[in-house]
């Protein structure tokens, strides 16, 4: 069988169409539509509870080229000689393996994701890629407001000044990569055996979708076309049209992603790759849209807005599709899960994640009994279930605990009125994932002792 593995970066799960059934998270923006990705989902598996364990980038994409845990032991760094990739592993095995992507962090010095790959291209010139040293033809000023400092304008300037060629949606980042990824696998088909490992940084900011896709947003508003958001309290720095903005700019990058692979997709078919191919779908993680009122990634943002993740894996001819499961699978476990479909069980006795091939094959309705997500320098966890989410904080902080049915957007913390749940995640996971002595859960009108006979 062949292997393509699609990444699309800073995807939120409730961005896909499939998870929104329609509803979207924000009031007076629409709910975003995927169709083409929805389309393909009709003959995948499609998982409702995937998760990131070490985050951002970098450590995501490790575990899920390696199989190993990052949070406990690795932050963003260079891919070591000690680590064995997917590409390491099927080359062995005599598989073709290429890497395209516009995600610029693989190919910054000595990171060294791309080794042993047979070909890898580059797209260049996303985010703050050094692609462009000429300043841009465009006024930064119509692109931030007067909150931006020279620190966030000089990241929306080098952006500007990288594409300020872009005239037509082919030169948009996503088509620039599924145009590449389609031309590889056309150029590769003759070979016996495949694995092709496709990486969009969009929807990542900057959010600059072309015009034909930006129609999430308030045709009325008329002031910056802020593309960039910055950290911290968005009450500091965004007013709230300007937030409005900003989430329809978001929208539309998702869209136009989907867009643009959906011609992928029909690439795949037309070339057999259907056929003969199991395909995983998925992101690195989401991205917080001001939902509890900041944007960006960070170590304190263990929401779902940032955990939860999309996740599809088809199955050679479509095989088992056309089914959602619940079951908790992690980054880490992807790798296992696809050298067990190649029959190569031997090949993943040393890696941390395990195969979830039986929810595959519709024979369990469960994998993990937990997951847990955080930056490896912070000292913020999120240990969630399907129901419960606990979010462990810094000493100075009150611990959190939301129920994520009657609570899916995490509002209202009830830590108080049901410690004994807070207490069950927090012994899913030993000290070493929390980065900080064990002590007792906070925020508990009693205090509940995390001993070491229940976290060990």
């Amino acid at each position: 069988m062949n292997v393509i593995v699609i990444v699309l970066d800073s995807l939120r799960q409730d961005h896909v169409s499939l998870y929104n059934r329609g509803r979207g998270p924000f009031e007076h923006v629409p709910a975003c539509k995927t169709p083409n990705l929805d389309r393909f989902a009709e003959d995948c598996i499609v998982f409702h509870n995937a998760y990131p364990e070490g985050l951002p980038t970098m450590p995501v994409r490790l575990a899920l080229m390696t199989g190993q845990w990052t949070l406990p032991f690795r932050s963003w760094e260079p891919l070591r000689q000690t680590d064995i990739t997917i590409a390491e592993i099927l080359r062995g095995r005599g598989y073709v393996c290429g890497l395209i992507s516009d995600t610029y962090h693989y190919r910054a010095p000595g990171m060294n994701y791309h080794r042993h790959f047979r070909a890898y291209r580059w797209v260049r010139g996303q985010e703050y890629d050094p692609y462009t040293s000429s300043p841009s033809r465009r006024n930064v000023d119509d692109y931030v407001n007067g909150s931006f400092d020279p620190v966030w304008r000089g990241r929306v300037e080098q952006f500007l000044a990288n594409t300020d060629d872009f005239t037509e949606e082919s030169h948009w980042f996503p088509a620039q990569v599924v145009d590449q990824s389609i031309e590889w696998l056309r150029a590769n088909r003759g070979h016996q055996k495949v694995m092709l490992w496709i990486d969009s940084f969009d929807p990542h900011e900057p959010w600059d979708p072309p015009a034909r896709w930006d129609t999430y947003g308030d045709p009325s508003y008329s002031g910056p076309r802020i593309i960039m958001p910055m950290g911290g309290s968005m009450q500091d720095w965004a007013s709230a049209e300007e937030v409005r903005l900003i989430r329809g700019l978001y929208a539309g990058e998702v869209a136009f992603v989907d867009h643009c692979f959906g011609r992928l997709f029909e690439a795949l078919g037309e070339l057999g790759y259907l056929d003969d191919s199991i395909i995983v779908i998925t992101n690195d993680h989401g991205h917080p849209l001001g939902d509890h009122d900041k944007f960006l990634k960070g170590a304190d943002r263990m929401h779902s807005e940032l955990l939860k993740c999309p996740f599809l894996v088809r199955l050679p001819g479509g095989r088992n599709g056309g089914r959602e499961t619940k079951a908790l699978v992690q980054f880490h476990d992807v790798l296992p899960t696809i050298l067990d479909l190649l029959e190569m069980r031997n090949d993943t006795s040393a890696m941390h994640g395990r195969s979830f091939r039986p929810v595959l094959a519709g024979d369990a309705e469960a994998h993990r009994e937990a997951a847990i997500s955080g930056y490896n320098p912070g000292l913020e966890r999120c240990v969630r279930d399907e129901t419960w989410s606990y979010v462990r904080r810094p000493e100075d902080q009150p611990d959190e605990l939301f129920n994520l049915k009657e609570d899916p957007r995490e509002r209202r913390n009830v830590i108080d009125e049901h410690p004994d749940e807070a207490r069950r995640l927090a012994s899913c996971f030993g000290p070493y994932f929390f980065q900080a002595p064990v002590r007792e859960i906070k925020g508990l009108q009693g205090r509940y002792e995390m001993g070491s006979a229940s976290v060990g």
